[in-house]
C-alpha cells in the first residue's frame, strides 16, 4: 500500500527510533460495528491480495516508474533493493487488513523507516506522499477487482470497510511524513555541525590537506584563492557587506569571516597578481566597544589558519573603546604585540631612566615624545597639541634624549624610541 525505494545512503548514524506512541489524526471506526459480512469479503479479497504480492509490486512499480522521476532513478540506480522493500512494505499493508492490531507495530517500524531513508536519499516529500496514495489506491482496487471476481454481489459489502482501509492509508501518510520531517532535522544538523567542524579545523589551522576540497565544497568558497580572516569582537558587520563571498564562523568570544578577495582564475587569466595588502571594503568603527581586526590576504584555504593568527593579532592591536585596524596598516604595533616580552625589554632598555623620574616629570616627557611622533618630527605642531611654546617642546625634547642616551636626529635612535613608545602603550597594563 505504501511503496519504497531504498538506494545506498552515505550519511547515516545509525538507526531513528520508531515512536511508541504516534498522534492519530483520526480514530479508526471499532470492529464490533463493522458487519461481520463485510470483514468476511475483505478478508477473503486480502488472502488472494497476499499470494499475489509480487504481480502487485511490479504493479505498483510500473506506476510510480511512469508518474514519479525520483523513484525512475531508483529502480534505475537499484532495482532489486527498491523491488524488496517495496514488496515489504505492501506485505504490512496488506496484513494489516486482516489482523490490525497484531500487525499495527511492525508497519509502523516499516513506514518510518521509509520516511527516514527517503529522507536521508533526499527524495521530495510530495513524491514520497503521492507513493503512499498510489499504493493505496492499487490495494483498494485489487480488492475491488478479486470481490468482483470471486461474488459480485458481495461489492456493496466493501462499502463497509473503505473508511477503515483509508484511514489507514491517511495514518501512514501522516507517520511517514513525520519520520521525514525529524530525519531532515537531524540530517540538516548534522551537516551544519559538520560544516562548523571543518570552518573550526580551518582557522586552527589543523585541516588535513584530504578535507579541503570538502572544506572548499561546503563553505563555497574556491580551495586556491585568497584570503582574508577578520576578527569581530562585538558582533558580524552588516553594513557594508564584507564581500559577495564571505563565509562567518562564530566564536565564544570573537566571530571570524573568512573573505575571498581574489580567485586563482585571476592568474590564469594573466592578470598581474593581487596587491597582497588588498583587504575588503569594511564598515565603520561600529558603537562603542565594537573591535574588528583585519588580517593580511593569504593564497588558498590550507593558509586560513596563519590568516586567521594575524586577524587576532590586528584586533589585539584594537583600543578598548573600539576600531578597526588593518594589519598592513599597523605593521610596527604587530612586531611588537607578536613579541611581548621582546616589546618589554625594548621598552626598558630605550626608556628606563625616563620611566623611573617621578610620575609627574615623566609623563610630561613621554606625552611630549609621542606628540612629537605623532605631528611627524614638528616642535611648532606639537607645542599646539600640548599648548605649549615650541621651545619648550624642544626643552623637553633634549631632555629626554639626555635621559635615554638617544638622538632624536639620528633615523635608528627615532626607530628605537618610536617602537619602545608602541611597546609601552599597548604592553602597559
Amino acid at each position: 500500500m505504501h511503496p519504497a525505494a531504498r538506494v545506498r545512503t552515505t550519511f547515516r548514524s545509525g538507526p531513528t527510533p520508531v515512536p511508541r506512541s504516534q498522534p492519530q489524526p483520526r480514530s479508526r471506526r471499532i470492529r464490533s460495528l463493522i458487519d461481520a459480512d463485510a470483514l468476511r469479503v475483505l478478508h477473503r479479497a486480502a488472502r488472494v491480495l497476499l499470494d499475489d504480492l509480487p504481480d502487485l509490486t511490479d504493479r505498483l512499480l510500473a506506476v510510480l516508474s511512469e508518474q514519479e522521476p525520483a523513484y525512475r532513478i531508483a529502480l534505475e540506480n537499484d532495482h532489486g533493493a527498491t523491488w524488496q522493500e517495496v514488496y515489504r512494505s505492501l506485505r504490512h499493508s496488506v496484513t494489516s487488513l486482516l489482523d490490525p492490531r497484531g500487525t499495527r507495530e511492525a508497519a509502523h517500524r516499516c513506514t518510518w523507516r521509509i520516511g527516514v531513508t527517503r529522507a536521508e536519499q533526499g527524495l521530495p516529500l510530495d513524491a514520497l506522499l503521492h507513493a503512499f496514495r498510489l499504493g493505496g489506491s492499487l490495494v483498494w482496487q485489487r480488492l475491488v477487482e478479486e470481490t468482483t471476481r470471486s461474488d459480485p454481489e458481495d461489492i456493496r459489502l466493501l462499502v463497509h470497510v473503505a473508511t477503515d482501509v483509508w484511514n489507514f492509508v491517511d495514518e501512514h501518510c501522516t507517520l511517514v511524513a513525520d519520520a521525514y520531517r525529524q530525519a531532515e532535522r537531524q540530517l540538516a544538523w548534522r551537516r551544519e555541525n559538520r560544516v562548523r567542524l571543518l570552518a573550526a579545523a580551518l582557522l586552527d589551522g589543523t585541516s588535513r590537506i584530504a578535507d579541503l576540497p570538502e572544506t572548499a565544497e561546503r563553505l563555497c568558497l574556491p580551495e586556491h584563492g585568497r584570503y582574508v580572516v577578520v576578527a569581530v569582537a562585538c558582533g558580524r558587520p552588516q553594513d557594508p557587506p564584507l564581500a559577495e563571498r564571505t563565509y562567518w564562523h562564530s566564536g565564544v568570544d570573537v566571530d571570524y569571516g573568512i573573505v575571498l578577495v581574489g580567485d586563482a582564475a585571476d592568474r590564469e587569466s594573466g592578470e598581474d597578481d593581487p596587491d597582497p595588502s588588498a583587504t575588503p571594503a569594511l564598515p565603520g568603527d561600529g558603537p562603542s566597544g565594537c573591535r574588528i581586526g583585519v588580517g593580511s590576504a593569504v593564497t588558498g584555504l590550507a593558509a586560513v589558519g596563519d590568516a586567521r593568527r594575524l586577524a587576532d593579532l590586528a584586533l589585539s592591536i584594537c583600543p578598548p573603546e573600539g576600531g578597526t585596524v588593518r594589519l598592513t596598516e599597523h605593521l610596527p604595533e604587530a612586531l611588537v604585540v607578536s613579541r611581548p616580552e621582546l616589546g618589554a625589554t625594548l621598552t626598558e632598555r630605550v626608556l628606563g631612566p625616563l620611566l623611573r623620574l617621578e610620575p609627574a616629570d615623566r609623563d610630561v616627557l613621554l606625552e611630549t615624545l609621542v606628540a612629537w611622533f605623532a605631528c611627524e618630527g614638528s616642535a611648532q605642531r606639537a607645542g599646539e597639541r600640548l599648548y605649549c611654546h615650541r621651545n619648550t617642546v624642544l626643552n623637553r625634547l633634549r631632555r629626554c634624549e639626555q635621559l635615554i642616551g638617544r638622538c632624536l636626529a639620528r633615523p635608528h635612535d627615532v626607530v628605537e624610541i618610536s617602537l619602545a613608545l608602541t611597546a609601552r602603550r599597548l604592553l602597559r597594563g
